[in-house]
């Protein structure tokens, strides 16, 4: 082969090469964009459908949090007994009850924050079985004036993960 013949190769491969590549570099981040912008767009789709959702877990959330708020779970379970171990196995019954009708809700919460709420029935828990043990506490009646009277000194568990529950809503959202 002579040179000129190369050079003639050379002069239609290498335009058709280069455009080549060019072609292949534009199709390619074309299809990329389009792929991405598809992606985008079922996510924000999701996010429209999923929202609600999410928000309805948190209001139940909440609501579970204000059902096993120690006062008021002492105006609405009465005792059965005088009996202060019955009336303290009674509230723990009800928490754990309301707790378990809420379960599946922490499929639509971090965590974080489902952690958050299982600590505040844990320390709810927690706070009825110590004031349920202390020996000056000798009925039902008293037990739960000891847990209101307590309730004055600090802050109940629930009240706290609500709030932390409203600031997790202002960042999500």
């Amino acid at each position: 082969m002579d040179s000129t013949k190369i050079i003639e190769l050379a002069s239609y491969t290498l335009p058709a090469l280069i455009t080549g590549g060019v072609a292949y570099f534009l199709f390619h981040s074309f299809f990329k964009n389009e792929e991405n912008r598809r992606r985008f767009e079922l996510l924000k789709e999701n996010q429209k459908q999923a929202l609600p959702i999410r928000l309805q877990a948190y209001e139940r959330m909440v609501l579970l949090l204000e059902r096993i708020h120690p006062a008021q779970l002492l105006l609405r379970v009465a005792p059965i007994s005088v009996d202060k171990n019955d009336y303290a196995t009674l509230l723990i019954h009800t928490i754990q009850t309301e707790f378990e009708h809420n379960l599946t809700q922490q499929v639509y919460l971090t965590a974080n924050t489902w952690d958050v709420i299982t600590k505040a029935k844990n320390s709810t828990v927690q706070m009825i079985r110590q004031k349920s043990i202390e020996e000056d506490i000798p009925n039902a009646e008293k037990l739960r004036e000891a847990i209101l009277i307590e309730l004055t000194e600090t802050e109940a568990p629930s009240a706290i993960a609500i709030h932390y529950l409203k600031e997790e809503l202002k960042r999500v959202f």
